[in-house]
């Protein structure tokens, strides 16, 4: 049962009763996160020195579409190890993204496939990682680079919507509970967090400033960190005006403040990876020896906004394994049903002889759609690639790594579309006043 069976079978009797569907979720999370902590071990310098042991792992780095080159294989061993990795987590889920595809209720056959044979899933996750090292350096790397590019801007929109969503909730439910009683506590911790969430805005504007801009020169990290500034004020500002209040009774500084926060962390994580070394202090040249000609100690991914963009990751996809929506456009966005479509087998059916297992919830319909789910983490396993990666790539010598205006211009541009994304989540009750945004 616990090898091909359904998925409640693996919580063994220690957890209480859950759904079938929210099981499964969080156990394909489950296999993304073990992906992601197998490539932040081999990312580690000590680690990555001993990956040349690998069998199979440095078979055809000599040559690039059959001409020998110089390319050592001790070059980067972690970088490429991690892309491997990020290669065979996109290369799993895309297979169950296109097997799942137009699942409708736990009675198609597929959905087995989807909810069970664990065991065989987690051997076919491990197949195609090893047969991932095994794939020639040639222009892998290059060509991968710009697939995890693409990926991870559509997870950082992802990304977005969840925060936006998340902005909205919490402002609702505090407000009903105001409305319920206590309004003053309740006031105050809002205008509280919001401060909070200001304050740490503008103090972060100012660190920007001060360590990626000079008095002379540095004229793109100037622009980006002005038009990113000027951009979270005007949405402040639209989000308190009479007209927006009227249509949007809910929307509030919290969530503005909230996003701003955000905009911040997102263009912090672009200048740190501005390749010019006079605008950018964290900035990280690699050759191929392993030598450092920063002052950083010699890591490819140890660095605060890695570590910031590994924990939003975590939240991000535990958000999407573990919740639905409190907003029916966004469930409608996300695929996602309201309150799981498929009733099942109840709560009250969940035990049987008193023991505890998973039930059913999807006799009648999928709660989730399966493919865009596992697309989800597919967008996923490319974003904590290239995060882990620094968003760095070897140069045309292939032998320094090197961090490309590509990234920086990816990053900026996903903060401008955040911002309008929540803006248009303000004026489209406005501009389309005959459709329903309740």
């Amino acid at each position: 049962s616990c090898l091909c069976g359904s998925a409640p079978c693996l919580l063994c009797g220690c957890c209480p009763s859950a759904k079938n569907s929210t099981i499964s979720r969080l156990l394909f999370t489950i296999f993304l996160f073990l992906g992601t902590l197998v490539s932040i071990i081999m990312i580690i310098p000590g680690v990555e020195k001993e990956l040349h042991k690998l069998p199979g792992f440095c078979e055809g780095s000599g040559s690039v579409l059959g001409v020998q080159t110089s390319v050592d294989c001790s070059s980067f061993l972690g970088h490429k190890a991690v892309y491997r990795m990020g290669f065979a987590m996109a290369a799993f889920f895309c297979l169950f993204a296109v097997l799942m595809v137009c699942v409708r209720s736990s009675k198609d056959p597929r959905a087995a496939l989807q909810n069970g044979f664990w065991f065989f899933k987690f051997l076919l996750l491990v197949g195609i990682t090893v047969g991932a090292f095994y794939i020639p350096d040639g222009t892998f790397t290059s060509v991968w680079f710009y697939f995890g590019v693409v990926g991870s801007f559509l997870f950082i929109l992802i990304q977005l919507v969840l925060l936006i969503d998340l902005a909205h909730s919490w402002s609702q439910r505090w407000l009903r509970h105001a409305d319920e009683g206590s309004a003053r506590g309740w006031y105050a911790a809002l205008c509280t967090v919001t401060f909070i969430f200001y304050a740490a805005s503008i103090a972060a504007v100012v660190l920007l400033y001060v360590y990626y801009t000079k008095p002379k020169g540095c004229t793109e990290g100037k622009a980006f960190i002005s038009i990113n500034l000027i951009l979270c004020l005007i949405v402040s500002v639209v989000s308190i005006l009479p007209k927006i209040q009227e249509a949007q009774p809910h929307s509030g500084l919290l969530q503005a403040s909230l996003i701003t926060l955000y905009t911040i962390y997102v263009t912090w994580s672009a200048l740190a990876n501005v390749p010019t070394q006079h605008c950018n202090p964290t900035l990280l040249l690699r050759n191929s020896t392993g030598s450092a000609t920063a002052t950083e100690p010699l890591t490819t991914w140890w660095d605060a906004p890695g570590i910031a963009g590994l924990v939003i990751f975590i939240l991000c996809t535990l958000f999407i394994s573990l919740r639905s929506s409190d907003h029916p456009q966004v469930n409608k966005l996300m695929l996602t049903e309201e309150s799981g479509a498929g009733s099942g087998a109840g709560p009250g059916g969940a035990e049987e002889g008193g023991e505890r297992r998973a039930y059913d919830n999807e006799q009648d319909g999928v709660s989730y759609n399966y493919t865009f789910f596992h697309l989800c983490l597919l967008l996923a396993a490319l974003y904590i690639m290239m995060t882990l990666t620094n968003w760095y790539r070897p140069d045309e010598s292939l032998q320094v790594l090197r961090s490309p205006w590509t990234a920086v211009w990816v990053k900026i541009c996903s903060s401008w579309a955040g911002l309008l994304l929540y803006l248009w989540t303000l004026v489209a009750p406005l501009v389309l006043p005959d459709r329903d945004f309740s």
